[in-house]
């Protein structure tokens, strides 16, 4: 199983790319390419919505890496949202094994197709037998568009764009724009950062359910990360020219690869958590003092093996990350850490 929390696609892949010498990948044309293939699976199945191609804006595709995506795509005819129905058992597999004492997600569907029993049991909508046929439908619809596949426990397509490949996950979404998790207990308390105003419109966004997870649907709040992103150094600090920084240095030094075990999005978790412990203007007008302690969080989190989730309480991000992988990202940033040496061409 893996975290499902992201950075939205126009937060500045390119300067990496630029400097670590990866062939620079057009994300306008990635979006192209699956904006056909989703038309396609939603003319064979109208419960699955083909993304928008609206641009760097579009906020269904993620980067995890320069030549690693995530894209979301939406579930129509699901509304009334109703959150963690308490029952003695819970359906989890596309086989109907049940998992005792949890809770179950409901929705009102207006769709014929969702009480369909290949994706719904006893009135429950099940991620694994959605994530099932999901996957069928992309088998089909990718021949059509000349792309190859990797089917394993998720739905991943290869993408042939001009300059290089690139591995996309294309994961089945229930957007949730009317109400916020209870699981999401945020802000906590007696915080400054962000202000109260930043606060009510980020949760006045919603959320997102994701199909990837057998048993329960998983939490995603690309919408608010990107709302706490905007505006970021409106007070004249340097927040965004840090985060840029670090993101560059981890593909440059840290943590290069097509598959890294840090991402962008892990990394701006720790600017999420950085912002909130530094809200003063003062702690983000000298870069050397703000990019250290950024990268000083960063080297605890991975050395302790343990991010913790800025919505969600006790969740770890790096839960399921290979502990050795960690350790030696660890140690490229202890050497960074005594003798910092940066990167601003």
């Amino acid at each position: 199983e893996t975290n499902g929390y992201f950075i939205n696609i126009r937060d500045c892949v390119l300067l990496t790319q630029q400097k670590i010498g990866m062939p620079k990948v057009d994300e306008s044309e990635v979006q192209k390419i699956i904006q056909q293939l989703t038309t396609e699976i939603s003319y064979k199945a109208t419960r699955f919505q083909a993304i928008s191609n609206s641009g760097i804006h579009n906020e269904n595709i993620k980067v995890l890496a320069p030549s690693q995506f995530l894209i979301t795509v939406p579930l129509r005819g699901l509304t009334g949202y109703k959150e963690c129905q308490v029952r003695h058992w819970r359906y989890y597999t596309v086989h109907g094994a049940k998992l005792l004492s949890s809770c179950v997600e409901q929705f009102s569907k207006s769709l014929q197709q969702w009480h369909e029993t290949d994706v719904n049991i006893e009135g429950d909508l099940v991620p694994a037998k959605v994530l099932v046929v999901f996957r069928e439908l992309v088998e089909k619809s990718i021949i059509s568009c000349n792309l190859s596949s990797d089917f394993s426990s998720v739905v991943r397509v290869a993408v042939e764009t001009s300059e290089s490949q690139v591995e996309v996950e294309l994961v089945p979404t229930v957007e949730i724009p009317t109400c916020w998790p209870e699981k999401a207990r945020w802000p906590r308390c007696l915080k400054r950062w962000p202000s109260q105003e930043k606060v009510q419109c980020i949760k006045s966004l919603g959320f997102d359910l994701l199909a990837r997870s057998n048993y329960h649907w998983q939490l995603c709040f690309s919408r608010a990360e990107h709302m706490l992103m905007e505006g970021l150094d409106e007070d004249g600090g340097c927040r965004m020219k840090c985060f840029r920084v670090m993101r560059q240095m981890k593909e440059d030094v840290w943590c290069a690869g097509n598959k890294p075990i840090i991402t962008a999005y892990h990394l701006q978790t720790v600017l999420f958590w950085t912002c909130e412990k530094y809200p003063r203007t003062k702690d983000w007008r000298c870069f050397r003092e703000a990019f250290l302690r950024l990268v000083q969080k960063l080297h605890k989190c991975v050395s302790q093996h343990f991010l913790k989730h800025y919505f969600v309480k006790n969740t770890n991000l790096l839960k399921y990350a290979n502990t050795s992988d960690l350790d030696v990202v660890a140690s490229k940033l202890a050497v960074f850490l005594e003798n910092p040496v940066f990167c601003l061409d």
